[in-house]
This record gives structure tokens, C-alpha cells and sequence, in this order.
């Protein structure tokens, strides 16, 4: 499925199979899971995509031809494509750890083809090996919803009481962690959004309501899935002092004025980019312990749009995933 150019449908068309490089592999996709950041590119917000363009970053997929220098992967193997897909490894960000900054980072499915195809090209050391307790279509929302997700729970490490803001895919999966970990989640959904607020009590959380209410009591942290930037003063309103606001999506609309007040007592906000490969290897080695469960509505690759149209509309509990080729199951 391929975008031409921004706000118009993707179109489904035929292109020979790609030849994977020195260090690449050639992936057959099994599952590719469909982000609201497919939506966000589709409709302009991110600048600059590459032209025509296969989207998807949550990819699942076999090995069936490695690159001639790819050693750590093995044909016929089961992995993970995220949207990180290919780094300089040499300028100051990636020498210090932080290759989810390196400038000249390239993204699968926004500046590489992704995964809304049968096959996908992909650089060896930035696939991971996926949990054999998972099926394609449950693993594919850990490889962005959980990944994601993960970076921005790390930043509310010490916090006991954590609001979530949007209750979509990465909350449904972050909430199974922070309940693992005995701490609180208070779901705070589009107003009037009842079955997002049962869908979220049903995983767990203590309280859910509307994001124009104030939750039963200060929280810790706060993390906003939900790219929408009134909600910025809004969680700064329900934190307690010294708390934090994570800012997790890619694109968020503008950020209202608000009172320092909000701001004062050594609150913070924060924002999420991107990842890093250690934040894969941590969240897939937690995915197996826990293990986390992933609510997820399929649709076949033709069905693209209307998955996309679903997202788009809300109407989707958990993570819509393009289902494209049988999964065989796991293997080496």
C-alpha cells in the first residue's frame, strides 16, 4: 500500500520484490501494525517524507535473505522492525548513547518503506528478535505502541500514581506494566469516551474519566498519548508537586499560554523521541517476564484505509493491525 502524496489514500500496487544490501535483510511481513503516526504522516504533519512512500513501523516478519555481512540474523527467523531503522553510529548523539537524536537517522516507513507490503528491507542490527509467546499480530503493537510507550514510563520511574492521557494502543500496553509494578493508573480519555474508560478499568486502572476532569488525586506523573497540547496545562493542573509531564507522540498540536503556577514547584514537562535499540532489547526482555497482552482488531493489507479511517475516527480499542501473510509461528 502506497502513499503518493500527503491527505490522499494510500493505493495498492504491485513492485518487484526488493534485493536486500550488504547489511540488510529481506523480510516477508507477517503483521505490520498500524500508529498514529501513519496518520500524522499521511496528513502532512511530519515534514518531508519520502515519496512514494510504503508506510508501517510496527513490522513482524520472517527472514528469508540476508545481505552478505548480516551474521546475527538467521534465515527463516522471526523479528521486529521498528521505527528506527538506521543510524550514523559516529556523531556525538550515537557516541553517547543517544542514536533516538542522531540527525541523520533514518525511519521505517517515513523515510524507508515500511511494512504495509508483503516484503520490507531492513537493516540487520536494528531488527529484534521477537518473544516466541507471541503471535505476529500480538507482537506488532510492542515493536512502536510498547517501545514508545516503555521510553516514556521510564521517565516516571519514581512515580507511584500516573495518569494516562489518551487511552490507545500504548496505554493499553503501559498500563499491564505499571500494574505489574504495583503502581496506579488513572485513565483520563476524550470526554464522553465511556468505553475507553471501561476499556481501561477492565485492564486495571483504579480511576478513569474525562480529560476535562481532575482525577480523584494529585498524580505523580502523567504521560500524554494524546497529541493534543491543551492537555499540557491540563495534566500540569493535576500533577503534585515535583511531578512530570511526558510528552510521547511525534507531533502534538500547539501548546496553549498558561500560568507559571502550573509550572512552579519544580513540576517538569518532557518530551519522548524516537528510541534506542537498548530500549527495544529492555522492553522485549520485560514483554517475556510479564507477560503483556495485546488487544489488537486486524484488517488485510486491501483494508489499509479503513484501518487507517478507524484510528483516525477512534474507534479502535487497543491497536488495529494489518494482517499479510500466515504466521508459521516462531523460529530460530
Amino acid at each position: 500500500m502506497e502513499l503518493e502524496h500527503p491527505s490522499q489514500p494510500l493505493r495498492l500496487v504491485d513492485r518487484p520484490v526488493p534485493v536486500p544490501g550488504e547489511g540488510q535483510v529481506l523480510i516477508q511481513v507477517i503483521a505490520c501494525g498500524v500508529c498514529r503516526t501513519d496518520l500524522h504522516i499521511i496528513e502532512g504533519d511530519l515534514p518531508t517524507p519520502k515519496l512514494p512512500l510504503v508506510l508501517g513501523h510496527q513490522i513482524v516478519g520472517r527472514v528469508i535473505e540476508r545481505g552478505k555481512a548480516v551474521q546475527t540474523l538467521s534465515v527463516g527467523q522471526r523479528v521486529g522492525v521498528p521505527w528506527l531503522g538506521e543510524t550514523c553510529g559516529h556523531c556525538h548523539y550515537c557516541q553517547r548513547q543517544q542514536e533516538n537524536l542522531c540527525e541523520q537517522a533514518l525511519f521505517t516507513g517515513y523515510t524507508l518503506d515500511g511494512g504495509f507490503a508483503d516484503y520490507a528491507i531492513a537493516q540487520a542490527q536494528y531488527c529484534f528478535s521477537i518473544p516466541a509467546a507471541y503471535s505476529a499480530l500480538q507482537a506488532a503493537p510492542l515493536l512502536c505502541a510498547g517501545l514508545i510507550g516503555y521510553r516514556a514510563y521510564r521517565m516516571t520511574q519514581e512515580s507511584e500514581h500516573i495518569g494516562f492521557y489518551g487511552f490507545g494502543a500504548a496505554a493499553h500496553i503501559l498500563i499491564q506494566i505499571a500494574s505489574h509494578e504495583g503502581r496506579s493508573v488513572y485513565a483520563l480519555t476524550k470526554p464522553g469516551d465511556r468505553a475507553g474508560q471501561q476499556f481501561a478499568l477492565d485492564l486495571g486502572a483504579v480511576w478513569a474519566g474525562g480529560s476535562d476532569q481532575l482525577p480523584p488525586r494529585s498524580l505523580d506523573a502523567a504521560i500524554l498519548f494524546a497529541p493534543v497540547g491543551s492537555l499540557v496545562p491540563a495534566a500540569l493542573s493535576a500533577l503534585d508537586r515535583g511531578g512530570i509531564v511526558v510528552c510521547a507522540g511525534i507531533h502534538m498540536s500547539d501548546i496553549p499560554t498558561f500560568p507559571y503556577r502550573l509550572l512552579w514547584h519544580e513540576r517538569q514537562i518532557r518530551s519522548v523521541a524516537n528510541l534506542t535499540r537498548q530500549d527495544g532489547e529492555e522492553f522485549m526482555a520485560l514483554a517475556s517476564q510479564i507477560p503483556l497482552h495485546t488487544h489488537v482488531t486486524p484488517f488485510p493489507l486491501e483494508q489499509a484505509n479503513q484501518a487507517l479511517a478507524a484510528l483516525r475516527n477512534g474507534t479502535i480499542q487497543g491497536s488495529a493491525v494489518l494482517a499479510i501473510h500466515e504466521d508459521s509461528g516462531p523460529s530460530g
